[in-house]
């Protein structure tokens, strides 16, 4: 074999085993951008000076600047069904939110007005939110997501919630629907929220499903929902699971920095949490 057909022989070989290299080398997987982006979802607002479940304007802005991206915020109806930000009409959530002076005594644990809500400040200090505001947050922080827990399931509550929250924002900006997450409390409850809005992701939270594992990742399949349960369901095999099957795994809701790494050893994507923030991630050992 002469000199020139040896060197096109080696080129060719060189040639043939890089195709292989790029072809069989592992490809890194793209980041993730979006709602996926982020790992904790600041459970009602996330917690402030050692408070939860304030679902306020505060939380917000001071988990926010903690590099939490994700906000879950509870949303009821008032007695004149305006939305507004508040975990449960009792009188124990009064005591927790500081309005046991604040409210008469015959308004403790009953649903109230609208006005009786935005005109009760929470702790002495915080400001109470509805949806309008909530928008407005959204709009000022561009990058920043809400996860709807709203509680009801009664189809006729849902829908009205459900019209509230999108009329809200396209009174805004329609593109605010685009970072709005409900959580549905079963696999009926999508086929309500849909017919109000199609939203890009939808969370199914387990903790009232009697779902079987089996029609959890049926419906997984069949819809692209994503998944949060309580720490008690988060076994390593269902975990997995769901993630063949398709769906990001949230848990809530976490404040110990063990168990979050114990879990995302497990595989769980990401946790609902009042304390830890998305910045506390990047100090905390031990995580996938």
């Amino acid at each position: 074999m002469d000199k020139r057909k040896l060197t096109a022989s080696v080129i060719m070989v060189a040639a043939l085993i890089l195709l292989l290299v790029i072809t069989l080398w592992p490809k890194e997987e793209e980041p993730a951008t979006g709602f996926t982006a982020y790992r904790i979802i600041a459970h009602a607002m996330g917690g402030i000076n050692g408070h939860t479940y304030t679902n306020t304007l505060d939380a917000f802005v001071a988990n926010y600047e903690q590099g939490s991206r994700l906000f879950e915020t509870d949303l009821l109806l008032t007695t004149d069904n305006k939305l507004i930000a508040r975990h449960e009409w009792t009188g124990n959530m009064s005591k927790l939110l500081g309005q046991l002076d604040v409210l008469p005594a015959a308004k403790q644990g009953t649903v109230l007005s609208y006005n009786e809500v935005m005109d009760s400040p929470i702790l002495e200090l915080y400001s109470p939110l509805d949806i309008d505001k909530i928008m407005d947050l959204m709009i000022a922080y561009p990058d920043a997501y809400i996860v709807t827990d709203t509680k009801e399931h009664d189809p006729e509550l849902v829908t009205r919630q459900f019209r509230l929250i999108v009329e809200a924002a396209k009174r805004k900006d329609p593109s605010l629907l685009e970072r709005i997450v409900p959580q549905i409390y079963s696999r009926d409850m999508l086929d309500v929220v849909n017919k109000v809005y199609a939203f890009p992701e939808v969370i199914y939270t387990l903790y009232q499903s009697q779902d079987s594992d089996e029609q959890v990742l049926a419906f997984v399949k069949d819809t692209g929902v994503e998944i949060t349960m309580p720490v008690t369901r988060a076994s390593k095999s269902f975990v997995r699971k769901l993630k063949r099957a398709g769906a990001r795994v949230y848990v809530h809701t976490l404040n110990d920095e063990q168990e979050i790494t114990k879990l995302s050893r497990m595989g769980v994507d990401g946790f609902y949490t009042d304390f830890v923030s998305e910045d506390d991630l990047d100090g905390i050992r031990g995580l996938r």
